[in-house]
């Protein structure tokens, strides 16, 4: 049986694999590419740098653009959408590889203006595309700052929807949750969600990927990181 740290290594590994990946994506998408041609190259840069298959309905990277960023569909009713990046486009990226059942799971939205990647949130020109990625930003620093290993999934459920509500977004998710944990089988994971009183230490890690929009906007934001406890303190993995 593998020890806690040598779980934790392999956890990494495909966080890290994950991380690369959005990189290689920032430094491969052009405008004109299809959607289909994306969500391939992605899928083969997981599996030839360390991922051996997809935990997710067998689906390695989700991807959609433009108003689809606001659609919420579960992985086994996915289809990758028949269009291409736009000069002006925003593009959802949500990865799901796994090597031997360890699980990577991590979401990234990427804007693109006059052409050219915008690798600076600050710097977004269009101004509903930079709130909605600087919200994503504030919820998980909002995790870091006030989760703890008492707080029970629907606690955190009912402050982030909450949070959400309060500063105008949505939450798109077709479940309504924020996460889940992180098991060796899709079917174990227990979510972020109401009625779930089981604390947030009673997993070894688990997701926090909330899924929202400005009120009365086309475009979704998603960003999706996994995290643990670490002697009390909440850790990004």
């Amino acid at each position: 049986m593998l020890k806690e740290a040598e779980t934790f290594a392999l956890y990494s590994s495909m966080q890290d694999l994950n991380r690369s990946a959005i990189k290689y994506a920032a430094a491969t998408i052009e405008i004109g590419m299809r959607l289909s041609d994306i969500k391939e190259l992605l899928e083969n840069y997981l599996l030839e740098n360390g991922a051996d298959s997809f935990w997710y309905w067998d689906v390695g990277a989700f991807i959609f653009a433009g108003d689809e960023t606001a659609l919420s569909v579960s992985g086994k009713d996915y289809k990758v959408a028949d269009r291409v990046i736009r000069r002006n486009d925003i593009i959802t990226i949500d990865l799901s590889p796994q090597r031997n059942d360890i699980w990577g799971d991590y979401a990234r939205t990427l804007v693109f203006e006059d052409g050219v990647l915008c690798d600076e949130t600050p710097k977004i020109k269009k101004e509903e595309w930079r709130k909605g990625l600087q919200m994503e930003e504030y919820l998980h620093q909002t995790l870091l700052d006030m989760g703890t290993p008492d707080m029970t999934f629907e606690e955190l459920y009912g402050y982030m929807n909450e949070l959400i509500v309060k500063k105008g977004f949505l939450n798109l998710d077709f479940l309504g949750n924020l996460g889940h944990s992180i098991e060796k089988n899709k079917n174990d994971r227990i979510y972020i969600e109401k009625g779930n009183l089981k604390r947030l230490s009673d997993v070894t890690m688990f997701t926090f990927e909330p899924h929202i929009s400005i009120l009365n906007s086309q475009y979704g934001y998603k960003k999706e990181d996994i995290y643990y406890f670490a002697n009390g303190k909440l850790i990004r993995l």
